[in-house]
């Protein structure tokens, strides 16, 4: 098996030392023993926080004897990057039960995790059985593909959600077709027509879907992103753009796989939302005239200034902000490079947040949009939006937000004079 990094240690190496090594990134890390042996995986939303708090003086009261006992034992930390929380989610699981590591898997009740199966139909169908219900339910003869067992129930739903509004299936409780009841039937019609369901299609188109999802499970999206971009030129030179672009959809949101919902989790294990990224952005001009756009970036109450970018405004001539906000969001999405943020924040009230909203709902990317409303002194007012976020993240709201208004401005003026 390979790792794409490692890291010999002792449990009295300095942390600094260590935090230097390891990146921010979402990832996958083991922990080894004397002969190389897996110890213990586990994923993380940033793999040097989750790491670094393995060698804190309270370890034991944070996680547990066992970790304690684990960490001691263990000689090595190796890890390996993904690009979403996600994908590290998935390879998790993947890696710990084709490995059973000793300390993953003690006083573990596998019959009571979440397993993904793929049922051996004309139609398909993802469905998320109980390990205990496994056997009892389904022959072997029915499954055709089977994933897991997934331990946390509630991130696992959260996973499945996300991949629901890339690739749409079916989880009906009966076969499709095969509904047993009107009212069986008539939902499964209005999960379609919001989009959690596919549409009609032929058993081919659906086989495809299918295959992608399992693909991905494996931790192969990359070639599913190959199989699609293949897709979407074929249907381009046909000239069936309408089709084209709903695949060209689908591969952005693969390459930009938001998991907010999942970060929760790792907030809890290390008690530390102080790294979260935070994107503000704002807008400036002259009624109209010489108009631009920033985007600023903060790390728990740290401004992270390499990182802000300008942005002058192309497609809107007149005043009008939530325009203007369309075009950077849609600019700012473009940039694969720059690492997503789990909140965004712009300057401006309900026509700026469902602006911003409906770009990143058309890029099929999903991070929740707060808006800092000002009063006539343009001094903050209230922010609307989320109030756990805004509870957990209020300070670096602001300050993002007073970060952008300051850096539009001045850029306004620079132009300006130009």
């Amino acid at each position: 098996m390979l790792f794409a990094r490692s890291l010999l240690y002792s449990v009295d190496m300095e942390k600094a030392a260590l935090a230097k090594k390891i990146p921010s990134t979402p990832g996958v890390y083991f922990f080894l023993g004397t002969r190389k042996e897996i110890l213990y995986i586990g994923k993380a939303t940033s793999l040097k926080n989750r790491i670094h708090s393995y060698f804190s003086s309270d370890i034991k009261e944070k996680r547990s004897e066992l970790i304690e006992k684990m960490v001691h034992e263990a000689k090595t930390v190796e890890w390996t990057e993904t690009d979403s929380v996600l994908e590290a989610f998935i390879l998790e699981t993947n890696l710990i039960r084709t490995h059973t590591p000793k300390y993953n898997t003690i006083s573990k009740d596998n019959k009571s995790f979440n397993h993904l199966i793929i049922t051996k139909e004309d139609f398909p169908r993802v469905l998320v059985v109980r390990g205990k219900d496994l056997v009892a339910q389904y022959d072997a003869e029915d499954i055709q593909y089977h994933f897991g067992p997934f331990p946390s129930g509630s991130l696992f739903k959260e996973a499945l959600k996300i991949i629901q509004r890339i690739f749409q299936f079916y989880d009906t409780p009966n076969p499709v077709g095969k509904e047993k009841s009107k009212m069986a039937k008539g939902k499964v019609d209005f999960n379609r027509q919001i989009g959690l369901y596919p549409d009609i299609q032929s058993k081919e188109e659906y086989t495809q879907t299918i295959r992608h999802i399992r693909l991905f499970f494996e931790g192969k999206k990359k070639q599913v992103i190959t199989e699609l971009e293949k897709e979407m030129k074929m249907l381009a030179k046909k000239e069936l753009f309408e089709k084209a672009q709903d695949v060209k959809k689908k591969i952005f949101a693969l390459q930009h796989i938001q998991d907010v919902a999942l970060i929760k989790d790792d907030a809890r294990v290390y008690r530390d939302a102080r790294n979260a990224r935070i994107e503000g952005y704002d807008v400036a001009h002259l009624s109209g005239k010489d108009m631009v756009g920033v985007m600023t970036v903060v790390e728990g109450l740290s401004p992270q200034k390499e990182e802000y970018r300008k942005f002058k405004i192309k497609t809107v001539e007149k005043s009008n902000d939530p325009a203007a906000l369309r075009e950077i969001l849609g600019r700012r999405l473009t940039h694969i490079e720059w690492p997503l943020p789990q909140v965004i924040v712009v300057d401006g009230s309900t026509a700026q947040k469902n602006a911003a909203e409906k770009v990143l709902r058309e890029a099929g990317v999903v991070i929740p949009v707060v808006g800092v409303v000002k009063n006539a002194q343009h001094k903050p007012e209230r922010i609307i939006g989320s109030r756990v976020l805004i509870e957990k993240y209020q300070d670096s709201m602001l300050l993002v937000n007073a970060e952008a208004h300051r850096f539009a401005v001045a850029y306004h003026r620079k132009k300006r004079k130009l």
